[in-house]
């Protein structure tokens, strides 16, 4: 359930990845219509990626660069390196 604009609280769902940012059929991401319209939508995602399986869908997203060509045997190594840094600091 997500909250209107008129709510000070941050609603259950805040930082939830799978309610938030969840995974279509394709493997892609995108936020449903009604986090859009909720006044705490900015600082839910940005909770949400900062978390673990944050982490991991931007391990996934430069896994796919790579694939692509897009970045590099050494780029995408170091930035792999500091996710799994990230990721054991929030342990």
């Amino acid at each position: 359930m997500h909250m209107t604009m008129t709510h000070k609280e941050p609603p259950p769902c805040f930082g939830d990845l799978k309610i938030v940012f969840p995974e279509s059929g394709e493997g892609f991401r995108s936020s449903p219509k009604t986090c859009l319209a909720c006044e705490h939508k900015t600082a839910c995602l940005k909770s949400a990626m900062g978390g673990r399986e944050g982490l991991k869908v931007k391990e996934e997203a430069l896994d796919r660069a790579y694939a692509a060509g897009m970045v590099g045997f050494f780029e995408r190594w170091s930035k792999k390196k500091a996710f799994h840094q990230k990721a054991a600091d929030k342990e």
